[in-house]
């Protein structure tokens, strides 16, 4: 596992032992992100198939600071098998100091880029990047550094669900 942090964008990096297409097709069905979710946000999303940019999906999510919220995420970047990049906007809110920001876009983005080691393994880099996002959120998220243990267990989690999915 690798971790790089530059200014507003964080990733982290490991190897999976899975075809890209398989790791890929976890990623494009937002069902399977509760699965994979390694902060424990995520309560549900609907089952069915990212195919492009564009294509957009809700996710009730809940934390401890904002309770229950949804955010409906858009596809920003999509290539088949090698990278998904969402952009997620709150479309709901629990708690009324978060109701102005419903609908409006977080200028955060959260990714995927899958890169084919093998025939059967692949380098999966997570990347969250709110370069874009106002200041306040990038404080709060401090750059994004808040978000690496998670991204850590996410990675470790979708290389679980793959090799369940593949036995």
């Amino acid at each position: 596992m690798t971790t790089q942090q530059i200014e507003n964008v964080v990733t982290v990096s490991r190897r999976i032992d899975a075809p890209a297409s398989a790791i890929f097709a976890v990623l494009c069905d937002p069902a399977q992100h509760v699965a994979i979710d390694g902060a424990g946000m995520l309560r549900s999303s609907p089952s069915q198939r990212l195919a492009g940019v564009g294509d957009s999906f809700a996710v009730e999510m809940w934390n401890d600071e904002m309770g229950e919220y949804e955010m409906t995420n858009t596809v920003v970047e999509f290539e088949p098998n090698r990278l998904i990049t969402w952009e997620p906007m709150m479309t709901r809110a629990s708690r009324p100091e978060d109701e102005p920001d419903i609908g409006v876009p977080s200028q955060q983005r959260w990714g995927f880029t899958l890169a084919p080691l093998t025939a059967t393994t692949t380098r999966v880099t997570e990347t969250f990047d709110c370069t874009r996002s106002p200041e306040r959120l990038r404080r709060v998220l401090r750059g994004g550094e808040r978000w690496l243990p998670a991204m850590t267990a996410t990675l470790d989690k979708l290389a679980e669900s793959v090799a369940q999915a593949l036995t």
